[in-house]
């Protein structure tokens, strides 16, 4: 028995030595070696290079400084105790080979022993498990205020979401108003007139416009206020501004102008202008002349025919191209961002712009109350302070465009968009034509009055007390139109012109004055709020709420 044992000592000392030739070879050529995994139940577990038993972050870290060892031993067990194991059998408390082929490797997680490479450093290919489907991570630890996933000894240095609880118990101040306010009261109560000048109002550039065509929150609201203030149809106190343009006379009558004429252009595009093409006639004027730089008036939309949208025209093409009238709203002030149309102004100051913008009273309304404030507007600041001629549209409603060219015109009277070549509103009549001229539609107006918006019959403004010219077909006789000079820079603009118009004195006085008596009183009907051009020009939402029956702080009770 003495000589066996010697003779396996001898034979296992020539075996280290072997080992330890090969060892050294296997250093220099630097593949990774991975000690046995320890018993310490709390650390990352990891594969081994060769596939075998799992291993300890502690050990990688030893195994990452190249220490090989030379006693023949591996892990935590001693040569010398006697202890020796064979792929199928045990005697050191380890598994067996066979334990560990029945077990699936973890994945490594240090970057250590990486899983597709062979213990002669062949690189392999790497075998994804394929995701679950329909199965979100589950982060639900039961509270809030806890982050999931942060590795031990981290600080992320972030607020808890406990603030955002403690918010949810504080009353909001009803003197601060939120664009949710304006949701509520105006937008989805159908009263939105779609004329933009909450988009260009908001100093965050918070709103945008939707698909529908009416603001809608773009990005996180901060309860500035401004949005509501400046809503003709919300904050602003139309009549008050009316009375701060142009005085009085805005307020009893039909406005104080300072001269009206019936005139039209006698040139041969006029054939597709509304009316006597007057307004398109000032606009290329004051480009020739080099007042403005270019004029935001309405275009039809490539993709849908009939569908108003805002456009910049820089030239007289532009401007004889898009002569006429689109009887639906563009958001006129949402487009007074003026790197939209950066395109069309090239080399030319933001700061030295100036430009001209035709649209209806409403719209008029809001650019002149927001020139009126020294504010930031961010993207639309520049559009607004560019805007140095105003001419408003004689309107006593404008339509929805899906409600009146699909539902109207199209499902119930069977006259497609693409057979249009003109429309007109004119002594209650609302009037189609198609491409020949010839009227395919002559209705009392009312009839399209589910086509309507909601929130023109609160308006009493059919002549556009605050712009500079006003233009329209009451009050003069077929292919003229009836302008009202209102303003010195009205003035100013008619004076240019005149030489390339025919014009006579206005020929119906009363029929402007009787169109706009009937309009006050529709709106006086419409109102649910006093008239009062002498009240302050802001309306204070929690006056409106008393008035329409709309909540206050809707955001407090699940908006």
């Amino acid at each position: 028995m003495g000589t066996d044992s010697e003779d396996e000592r001898s034979e296992s000392s020539k075996k280290r030595a072997g080992a330890e030739r090969h060892e050294s070879r296997e250093d220099e050529r630097r593949f990774p070696h991975v000690p046995e995994s320890s018993d310490d139940d709390d650390a990352v577990m990891v594969p081994e290079a060769s596939g075998g038993a799992s291993r300890s972050r502690e050990n990688t870290d030893h195994a990452r400084e190249g220490a090989i060892r030379t006693d023949g031993g591996s892990g935590s067990g001693d040569a010398s105790s006697g202890d020796s194991c064979s792929p199928n059998t045990c005697t050191c408390g380890e598994k067996t080979g066979a334990d560990a082929e029945s077990e699936t490797p973890q994945v490594a997680t240090d970057g250590a022993g990486v899983a597709n490479v062979d213990e002669m450093g062949e690189l392999g290919d790497l075998e994804f498990t394929e995701p679950a489907e329909n199965v979100s991570q589950d982060v639900d630890n039961g509270s809030p205020d806890a982050r999931v996933g942060i590795p031990d000894g981290v600080d992320l240095e972030t607020p808890e979401y406990s603030i955002r609880s403690q918010m949810n118990d504080i009353e909001t101040p009803d003197e601060k108003t939120w664009f949710m306010e304006l949701d509520e009261a105006v937008i989805d109560e159908g009263r939105c007139i779609q004329c933009g000048t909450c988009v260009a109002a908001c100093p965050s550039d918070s709103i945008g416009i939707g698909d529908d065509g009416e603001p809608e929150l773009v990005k996180m609201c901060t309860g500035c206020s401004m949005c509501w203030d400046f809503c003709p149809r919300g904050g602003l106190r139309y009549e008050r501004q009316w009375k701060i343009t142009g005085g009085d006379d805005n307020v009893k009558g039909a406005g104080d102008p300072i001269t009206e004429f019936s005139a039209k252009v006698e040139d041969d595009w006029t054939d597709n202008a509304q009316d006597g093409g007057v307004v398109t006639g000032v606009l290329a004027t004051l480009l020739e002349e080099g007042e403005i730089d270019g004029a935001l008036v309405a275009t039809e939309s490539e993709e849908e025919e009939w569908k108003a949208e805002s456009y910049l025209a820089t030239t007289t093409e532009d401007l004889i191209e898009n002569a006429g009238t689109v009887y639906n709203q563009t958001m006129a002030l949402g487009n007074l961002d003026l790197d939209q149309w950066e395109h069309k102004l090239p080399d030319k100051s933001w700061d030295e712009l100036s430009i001209a913008i035709v649209g209806t009273p409403c719209e008029i309304e809001g650019i002149r109350a927001l020139q009126d404030f020294e504010w930031d507007y961010q993207a639309q600041n520049e559009g607004i302070r560019a805007v140095d001629y105003t001419i408003a549209l004689m309107c006593t409603k404008n339509f929805n465009y899906h409600s009146l060219m699909g539902e109207q015109l199209e499902e119930q009277r069977g006259i497609s968009p693409s057979e249009i070549g003109k429309m007109d509103v004119l002594n209650g009549k609302m009037m189609v034509y198609d491409h020949d001229g010839e009227m395919i539609v002559e209705e009392d107006i009312e009839n399209f009055h589910d086509a309507a918006l909601k929130g023109c019959d609160e308006c009493a403004d059919f002549t556009g007390f605050c712009s500079d010219i006003t233009v329209g077909s009451v009050g003069s006789s077929d292919e003229y139109s009836s302008v009202i000079i209102r303003t010195e820079q009205g003035m100013k603009a008619w004076e240019l012109t005149e030489p390339n118009l025919d014009y006579h004195d206005l020929e119906d006085k009363s029929a402007v004055g009787k169109l706009q008596g009937w309009d006050k009183k529709k709106a006086f009907e419409s109102l649910e709020r006093p008239f009062d051009p002498d009240a302050p020009r802001f309306i204070e939402y929690t006056d409106h709420a008393e008035n329409y029956g709309t909540a206050l702080n809707p955001h407090d009770q699940g908006h």
